[in-house]
């Protein structure tokens, strides 16, 4: 159902929508609703009367003073003073955020944006369930809450966006609650799964022969038997914002990056999600073993794949060769002047001498 805003529709214009229809047939056999809610995605735009419940809560205390320091001084799109993307965080049209991310109370804002667009988010699936119950369907409908994407927050310098291979815009949520599955109720899974896994899972649930050219591997058997396997690594992919493949494994994220999307990324970067989540040490050179793993698994990766490649190569390497990634075409004039406008001209120069032939 296009609801005729072409994308981007808040809660407001949505949740109607579902909930006429689930009215009119939550009580029928058979059916499947998809619901895409976007207020999660920035600008986080979630209505002035819904009030803060975080309010009292602190940040995280993974942010630093230093830490915050050192983005304030970064660049990028969706960096700490761009969180317009290339621009100040329009506080007139979403005030809920601010302007920039400068010190801990505007980083506090910040994040509670995004944590109150979450919890928004969160009470209109309490509202399908309400629905689902009322109509006496609950116990026999499957239900799984996912994403198309992570939001980086602070992770590599990026707040709000997807823009990098990393953990931040990989890693996404996945919640199923299942008919016959009680006995499951409230485990937390930690295993590692491409999202094409779980619609192959979601076919051996129902019964159903995943076909042979699906690249998903089911995991309904080990969730059955109540087992928390999956797979030893994963390769990510990101063309949009930055062009760069990386591969979690164990404790690792080793990101090989071939443009940076103005952001002066190392070309290879290894952390230790564990320990730093926030992304902040590169261990490429200190830990050369775990370093030579990744970039193993990166180049098998790519053996395997490039048959199948269009034009017989990485097809992160035609999106360089088009003029880079989507939303870094043409923007480097006109950032290298705000950069410089915002005291950050040692970053301007070094965008400059990196890429002579964009400014």
């Amino acid at each position: 159902h296009n609801t005729g805003q072409g994308g981007m529709e808040p809660v407001e214009v949505v949740q109607p929508v579902v909930d006429r229809w689930l009215d009119a047939h939550a009580a029928e056999d058979d059916w499947y609703l998809h619901v895409n809610y976007w207020d999660i995605h920035t600008p986080y735009r979630t209505p002035d009367d819904y009030g803060n419940p975080f309010e009292d809560d602190p940040v995280s205390d993974l942010f630093t003073d230093q830490l915050i320091a050192r983005h304030v001084q970064r660049y990028g799109p969706h960096s700490a003073q761009d969180l317009g993307m290339y621009t100040d965080n329009n506080i007139e049209e979403w005030p809920r955020l601010p302007l920039r991310i400068t010190d801990r109370a505007s980083l506090k804002q910040w994040i509670d944006g995004y944590d109150v667009a979450i919890r928004y988010v969160d009470d209109q699936i309490a509202k399908i369930v309400g629905k689902l119950k009322a109509a006496g369907v609950y116990d026999d409908t499957a239900i799984i809450i996912s994403a198309d994407h992570g939001e980086n927050q602070g992770e590599l310098g990026i707040y709000g966006e997807h823009g990098t291979a990393d953990a931040g815009t990989c890693h996404i949520p996945m919640v199923i609650k299942w008919p016959g599955s009680e006995q499951l109720a409230g485990r937390q899974f930690d295993a590692m799964h491409y999202q094409t896994d779980v619609s192959a899972t979601i076919l051996q649930l129902l019964g159903v022969r995943v076909p042979d050219v699906w690249d998903g591997e089911g995991f309904a058997e080990s969730l059955n038997a109540g087992e928390d396997r999956g797979r030893d690594h994963l390769v990510l992919s990101q063309g949009a914002w930055t062009c760069q493949r990386g591969v979690r494994w164990d404790d690792y994220m080793l990101i090989q990056t071939l443009h940076d999307g103005y952001h002066l990324y190392d070309d290879v970067m290894l952390f230790d999600i564990r320990e730093d989540p926030h992304e902040t040490r590169n261990l490429a050179t200190t830990e050369q073993t775990a370093c030579r793993t990744g970039l193993s698994k990166l180049e098998d990766w790519l053996t395997e794949m490039m048959p199948d490649a269009a034009r017989g190569r990485d097809p992160l390497e035609n999106v360089i060769a088009e003029g880079g990634p989507y939303h870094v075409r043409g923007q480097l004039p006109g950032y290298l002047k705000r950069l410089r406008e915002t005291g950050r001209t040692e970053c301007a120069v070094a965008l400059a001498e990196k890429y002579p032939g964009e400014v």
